[in-house]
């Protein structure tokens, strides 16, 4: 097989991985220009391969050294073909077609080492450094695939937007990690309405719990506006990249009207979210088309 048809069959592959595990992102990428969607394709492929360690392993030191084969893939030194991974074939391909910063995966592989241990997230600031670090990484990266490089002034818009996807997204699994003993809901918002981890993984709802998690979504909403109003004025081609930030709204909004937290709320179904992702490309449009906010 030739190199050029490798590279069709790493791509493919990705594309596939995001489709069944990533959907939103996949049909957020779908929008990129046809000769970028194989990085993006590559990119959350990665991010999936990465996040669902946690699900592949029996302790936390085997997730470790998973993780550590993706840093020493990413400089080189991973024993055996690295290449003979799909994900990582294509992602080091995206990496150097694009001069993505490898620096920028390190810190994501670092975050998520907090992934395969029950710590619980220990202040609200951690809280966003971890969103920042993965869900804002990844964005920041998706937009240099779409700009060629030329992206420079994003970056805020970026950070409050991972931070508000990923909040979500960690509400929406509160049920499946208080299952495992899992806690990313932080200490010093649980500590604010005299709750601590262990009411946090117990299974038992309170309206103190509700409480706390309420000022999880406010939190989400927060950083989701922000994130719009830095949107203004920047390169609408990074669209993509910021698309799936529309759905955060109506997560939110689904899981506000639950009433146990330990039941998982049903997610909108594939045609209603693509519904709300095309829908929501205009709404990113005009957000773009707005003439940014001056200072002072």
């Amino acid at each position: 097989m030739s190199g050029a048809e490798t590279g069709g069959a790493d791509a493919a592959y990705c594309a596939q991985l995001v489709r069944a595990l990533d959907r939103d992102r996949y049909i957020a990428d779908l929008f990129a220009p046809a000769d970028r969607r194989g990085a993006l394709f590559a990119l959350h492929a990665f991010n999936v391969e990465v996040a669902r360690v946690r699900e592949a392993i029996t302790n936390p030191m085997a997730g470790e050294v998973r993780l550590q084969w993706w840093s020493e893939a990413l400089i080189g030194g991973a024993r055996g073909d690295v290449r003979a991974n799909p994900v990582a074939a294509a992602l080091l391909d995206a990496i150097e077609a694009h001069r993505l910063p490898r620096e920028t995966f390190f810190s994501l592989l670092d975050a998520r080492i907090f992934d395969l241990y029950d710590d619980p997230m220990p202040t609200m600031n951690d809280l966003e450094g971890y969103a920042g670090e993965t869900s804002s990484a990844l964005i920041r990266l998706a937009g240099l695939v779409l700009t060629g490089g030329a992206d420079r002034n994003s970056a805020d818009a970026a950070g409050h937007a991972g931070v508000a996807y990923a909040v979500a997204g960690l509400l929406r699994a509160f049920p499946i990690h208080a299952r495992r003993g899992q806690c990313y809901v932080p200490l010093d918002i649980l500590a604010s309405h005299g709750l601590k981890r262990e009411d946090a993984v117990s299974g038992k709802a309170s309206p103190a719990l509700r409480a706390v998690l309420g000022d999880m979504r406010v939190l989400a909403r927060k950083h989701y506006e922000l994130a719009l109003a830095h949107l203004a004025g920047r390169d609408p081609a990074l669209l993509p990249a910021f698309l799936p930030l529309v759905l955060v709204p109506g997560d939110l909004a689904r899981m506000e009207r639950a009433h146990d937290p330990f039941v998982s709320v049903p997610a909108a179904g594939p045609l209603t979210r693509l519904w709300h992702l095309w829908r929501g490309a205009r709404q990113l449009r005009a957000a773009f088309d707005a003439a940014p906010a001056r200072a002072g």
